[in-house]
């Protein structure tokens, strides 16, 4: 059997290493965010580390402390952290300061926040939940704050280190998932039981902990119901109502609306909003939650709703979030009249409006479109936008990317999961 890291050594994480090589000597804190066990502390101490030994930095100035290891906790004192840094720290040459699960340490704000007027210091964090970005850190830090957030393998990525062909390897990725680890495992049941493990005992222990919620049977019917539905528009006030009709439990919105601000700011669940296109403002009032992991959603659910097309949907949004999108839900409004004369007002949901910088794509995720019929369901909202930013359908089947007399472009799921730049066919 490969050993882990015999096996995760071959997986390139560039797009987050050039990050971190870009970060360099910028006199910010680097400050790598993103959900357990996705890869930060290998991406820090292994992709980073080697990188900086290529260019020559002497092992002895990259200082490196994992304050997850117990035999790191008595480095979890503030003061303490900051005395064996010190001790390191022996001429004017620049020393790089790597810190892992920095979360653990109590104000460690105060920590980062000492090394920021030292010249020879360069530091990078890595931490598990958004604490991190909070109002109080931003103005601790004063805008010297840099985030990297980090997701579990992209598909391109789990292709790197798998010899099949993609369409073979598509079924194990929307089924397990991208957590590096899991990739080592031999076995569908190890797989399984290694993802249902870190599920329960690390990701809901850390909200729980984190949050001091006293009523975890309620927070983990919530995840259930979250996973259940992805892809649904919901808001508090919905699951309210499925929490009392479905099982008999009064939970009030406020606690809803907490526990899935938990789930957000812990990175197991992400928040799209919905947004008016030609109205060119956000509405607050459903929004959409998808799994950072797929992996992890599945095992909430045992591995009982295996709805492909929902997962690709999932796999989609994650995949555009990853190459540094804002990613929506779109609503576009249509007005017409019926044949009494009655005015009628549709509106229509377009997956994702992903923005990056002047760059703007619709996409609608359609898993199959058997028939023309099906076809001209799933381009009603993208034809009824009204500007002339690219319209894209992404299909399950294996296609050629092709264009229609509408302008709007069709292409292959895993095409738009291996190839970033044909968004721009």
């Amino acid at each position: 059997m490969t050993s882990f890291w015999e096996y995760i050594m071959i997986i390139k994480r560039d797009y987050y290493l050039n990050q971190l090589i870009a970060s360099r000597h910028n006199g910010l804190i680097k400050i790598v965010t993103g959900l357990r066990r996705s890869g930060k502390s290998y991406l820090l101490f292994h992709l980073f580390c080697d990188y900086l030994k290529e260019q020559g930095i002497p092992e002895d100035h990259i200082i490196k402390v994992d304050l997850e290891d117990r035999r790191n906790a008595p480095l979890r004192d503030p003061d303490a952290l900051l005395a064996h840094i010190d001790s390191k720290m022996v001429d004017d040459k620049m020393y790089y300061i790597l810190l892992d699960e920095v979360q653990h340490v109590p104000e460690f704000e105060d920590v980062l926040n000492s090394y920021l007027k030292i010249d020879n210091a360069d530091v990078y964090v890595t931490g598990s939940n958004s604490r991190f970005l909070s109002t109080d850190i931003i103005t601790e830090f004063r805008g010297r704050g840099d985030q990297i957030h980090v997701y579990p393998l992209s598909f391109a990525e789990f292709m790197s280190v798998d010899n099949r062909h993609p369409i073979e390897a598509w079924s194990d990725y929307y089924t397990y998932g991208g957590l590096p680890h899991v990739l080592t495992l031999e076995t569908p049941r190890k797989k399984i039981d290694y993802i249902k493990k870190l599920y329960s005992t690390v990701y809901i222990n850390d909200i729980v902990e984190r949050y001091k919620i006293k009523g975890e049977p309620e927070l983990k019917e919530l995840i259930q119901i979250i996973a259940s539905a992805i892809g649904s528009s919901t808001n508090p006030n919905k699951l309210a109502n499925t929490f009392k009709s479905i099982k008999n439990v009064s939970l009030s919105n406020k606690t809803i609306d907490n526990y899935l601000t938990y789930l957000c700011e812990s990175f197991l669940t992400e928040k799209a909003i919905r947004y008016d296109i030609k109205g060119k403002k956000y509405i607050n009032t459903l929004s959409k939650y998808y799994f950072t992991d797929v992996g992890v959603r599945n095992a909430i659910l045992d591995f009982r709703q295996q709805e492909e097309n929902h997962i690709m949907e999932n796999i989609i949004y994650n995949e555009l979030k990853i190459r540094g999108f804002q990613v929506d839900v779109g609503v576009v409004e249509h007005r017409t009249t019926d044949k009494d004369g009655k005015r009628i007002r549709k509106q229509y949901e377009v997956d994702f409006v992903a923005n990056q910088g002047s760059q703007r794509y619709y996409i609608q995720s359609a898993f199959i479109m058997p028939t023309d019929a099906k076809e001209r369901q799933e381009s009603a909202s993208l034809l009824n936008i009204d500007d002339s930013f690219k319209k894209i359908i992404i299909v399950k089947d294996y296609i050629k990317p092709k264009r229609n007399q509408e302008g709007i472009v069709t292409i292959g799921l895993i095409d738009f999961l291996l190839k970033p730049d044909l968004l721009n066919w």
